[in-house]
């Protein structure tokens, strides 16, 4: 399921995630409640997603969290799309707390693409999130600066660096939906990843036996031995048996292609006048 942020009123939404109006508190029955605000809000609608998914996400099931009902919220936030653009702008200030250095523009990027995908793997809701159409919020936009500002160290002219900041987002949420996939499917499916491949692997030799003839490409890439082992948090690949085989294989290519996309990053400085 795909979502497009930006659904709602548009000076309502910008004004509310750049804070620039704090609304009125609810007034609640007999007795003394809690206080609403936005951030409580956002918190815990934060908190569901990354519990259930998208899919559970509603101003009843916040409101039931913080133990009010959904018309409680609309005093704070208006409706369900305001609601996602705060919530994605939010969780977006865990990457702009963070700010590699730049001097070497390689190591910082390296760091930067690996903070990125775990960010995504902790909130996988957010991979849901269409990048067609930005939140145009503060620490969205903190993050987009930090990765700019790596860029500017390699050097290269603005035009290229753009393309570049287009090419490494969707390279990073990419890596991070096959991980957070990985984690998924044997809990979605009720078969493990063995079972899996074991059951259709046996039943395509059997319905295909001219497999190796028809895709000799493909063949002959499987025939010529497994990818590198994915290295552990150290740089190792001591202690990644606890890892499920599909995650390490969608981490490791994440590791491959982002040394790839580095490398060409280094051409194109190597090309300059």
């Amino acid at each position: 399921m795909v979502v497009f942020a930006g659904q709602g009123d548009p000076r309502r939404s910008l004004s509310l995630l750049w804070r620039s109006e704090t609304p009125a508190p609810t007034r609640g029955g007999p007795g003394p409640k809690p206080r609403l605000s936005v951030d409580a809000i956002v918190a815990a609608a934060v908190a569901l997603a990354d519990e259930e998914g998208m899919g559970a996400l509603s101003m009843r099931a916040v409101g039931d969290r913080l133990g009010r009902t959904a018309m409680a919220l609309y005093t704070y936030v208006p409706g369900r799309s305001e609601l996602l653009d705060l919530m994605y702008d939010a969780v977006h200030a865990e990457l702009a707390a963070r700010r590699p250095e730049p001097g070497d523009w390689r190591a910082a990027l390296t760091v930067w693409a690996g903070e990125t995908l775990e960010f995504y793997v902790r909130h996988p809701w957010v991979l849901q999130v269409s990048q067609a159409r930005p939140v145009l919020g503060p620490h969205e936009y903190a993050g987009l600066d930090t990765l700019v500002a790596l860029l500017r160290a390699t050097g290269l002219e603005a035009g290229v660096l753009r393309r570049l900041v287009g090419t490494l987002f969707p390279f990073v949420r990419g890596a991070a939906q096959a991980v957070a996939d990985a984690r998924l499917a044997a809990a979605a499916t009720g078969s493990s990843d063995a079972e899996w491949w074991a059951a259709r692997s046996a039943a395509l030799l059997e319905l295909v036996p001219d497999f190796a003839e028809r895709f000799p490409a493909v063949s002959r890439l499987e025939g010529e031995g497994p990818a590198e082992p994915y290295p552990g948090p150290d740089g190792g690949h001591e202690g990644t048996e606890a890892v499920p085989y599909p995650e390490r294989e969608a981490r490791e290519t994440f590791r491959v292609g982002l040394g790839v996309l580095l490398d060409g990053i280094e051409a194109a400085r190597a090309r300059r006048p």
